[in-house]
């Protein structure tokens, strides 16, 4: 049996990072400026819960400012540390470098349990943490710009907007200091789903991809893949539910409390459904129980997708996941030992850092909206509406054929901003996973795409520093 070996999160990186570096010629100093955290501030503060003062530990870690704003999520949760946030930090910035969102990376925390506290305690949590943001000037569109994580979502955005702005009346692009709003807050229509739906593209577009599939002996395309999804959280919810509309068979998913398997396959909607009702995904109609939620990496499948915590598969289990290929959704849910053991097997691992880069590339969406305070398809859906309609008339007229009512209706729709803001992360994940594909057959000593994502990552975040003159 493997020996499993402890790793913390921020070394495993590192690790991840050295790796790649010898494929790079840059200066050893470069490499490791890129490599540190630039700015890390960790606070302690207290807030009155109930009769009692509690002193809440928290965190905000530049990694980089190689571009700015800095980008990165807040998380609440009680296994929340430093080297936790470090590391988020430092993924934060490859994952944008390679996604070409212009960036650098960061990341925060709150070390609390959110389900201990009622929503005016969090709010009260979440404004006090912004308030301490603000005054050390980590905060800002153009200085570090939050959004959700584990443990918040767009009720926590909106806190921490109201709290910016009422300490920073009258700046103009204000609702720029934070992403994952409420769209009625200067959110962004997709942003909710981005995350999953960019597992997915991503994913589809290796199966696109012969030569990779020869290797692993499948067929090309997405349609008829069986699929194991752990965490039914947000990000894979969203994965699963767009596999399944593309063709793939889920054939189980993982929560917390156990899993579930139909080898037939699952409605993912029916499970969320009634997960919701039950408060768990077990006792689901059709399927068996699993008695164990890492059971479920355990099974025989084409695509994994662990979408949970990290270090799920390490030196101790990866022997015994039998998939073909594990597409990273969650941060960091690999250990080296397991990169190792998979490399060995020839399992393709598709890497978290650009993987799970739909949220932020439909937070710079949003981001670019605030900027411009102007909604997406605004200025060109009824232009566009009227000019398809003329042109489809023109034909119906030249040829005497009518077109029917359902393709009338695709052929003349004009672009909303969900459909612009989904149309930009699909060409972004394609671009990228072309781009690390790419990488990894131009050179034959890279031995896996988490390597190869990290020598592109590398390539220009560093680019980026020495076009600035850091490095004379």
């Amino acid at each position: 049996m493997a020996v499993q070996t402890e790793y913390k999160f921020f070394e495993a990186v590192e690790k991840s990072f050295d790796k790649a570096a010898k494929f790079t010629n840059w200066d050893p100093g470069i490499l490791e400026q890129i490599k540190q955290c630039n700015s890390v501030y960790r606070m302690h503060f207290p807030v009155k819960i109930g009769d009692k003062i509690e002193v809440i530990k928290a965190y905000r870690v530049q990694h980089s400012q190689h571009k700015t704003p800095c980008k990165g999520g807040i998380r609440f949760s009680l296994s929340v540390n430093l080297d936790e946030v470090m590391a988020l930090a430092a993924l934060m910035t490859y994952k944008c470098a390679i996604v070409n969102v212009p960036f650098g990376g960061a990341k925060g925390g709150i070390s609390i349990d959110p389900r201990k506290y009622s929503p005016y305690e969090l709010e009260k949590i979440t404004r006090r943490y912004t308030s301490e943001l603000i005054k050390k000037n980590f905060i800002g569109p153009g200085i570090d710009v939050p959004a959700p994580d584990y443990g918040t979502g767009e009720r926590e955005m909106a806190w921490i907007l109201d709290t910016y702005l009422s300490m920073r009346p009258g700046e103009i692009d204000a609702l720029g200091c934070v992403t994952g709003k409420p769209v009625t807050q200067g959110g962004v229509r997709g942003r909710r789903e981005a995350t999953g739906l960019g597992v997915f593209y991503g994913i589809r577009e290796v199966c696109n991809m012969k030569d990779a599939m020869s290797k692993l002996g499948l067929d090309t395309g997405v349609e008829r893949k069986t699929v194991v999804v752990q965490g039914m959280g947000n990000v894979g919810f969203h994965a699963a539910k767009f596999f399944k509309q593309g063709g793939a068979r889920v054939i189980a998913l993982a929560e917390y409390e156990g899993a579930i398997m139909n080898q037939k396959g699952l409605d993912v909607e029916e499970v969320f459904e009634h997960r919701k009702k039950t408060g768990s995904i077990l006792n689901f109609k059709g399927a068996t129980n699993l008695p164990k939620s890492s059971d479920a990496l355990e099974l025989e499948c084409d695509i994994l997708i662990p979408a949970a915590l990290e270090n799920v598969i390490n030196g101790e289990n990866a022997p015994r996941v039998k998939a073909k290929i594990i597409g990273e959704a969650a941060n960091g849910p690999l250990t080296p030992e397991a990169d190792e053991e998979f490399i060995k097997r020839g399992i393709l691992v598709v890497p978290d850092m650009y993987l799970n880069a739909g949220g932020v590339t439909v937070s710079y969406f949003e981001w670019l909206k605030n900027l411009s305070h102007v909604r997406y398809g605004r200025m060109e859906k009824r232009f566009t509406e009227n000019m398809n309609a003329h042109i489809l008339g023109q034909m119906e007229e030249l040829t005497g054929k009518t077109v029917n009512a359902k393709e009338r209706e695709f052929i003349m729709h004009g672009a909303e901003e969900v459909d612009l803001v989904n149309s930009g992360l699909e060409e972004t994940m394609i671009a990228a996973t072309r781009e690390i594909m790419d990488c990894w057959k131009g050179n034959a000593g890279i031995p896996d795409m988490r390597t190869a994502a990290y020598v592109v990552a590398i390539n220009k975040v560093g680019t980026a520093y020495a076009e600035l003159g850091i490095f004379p």
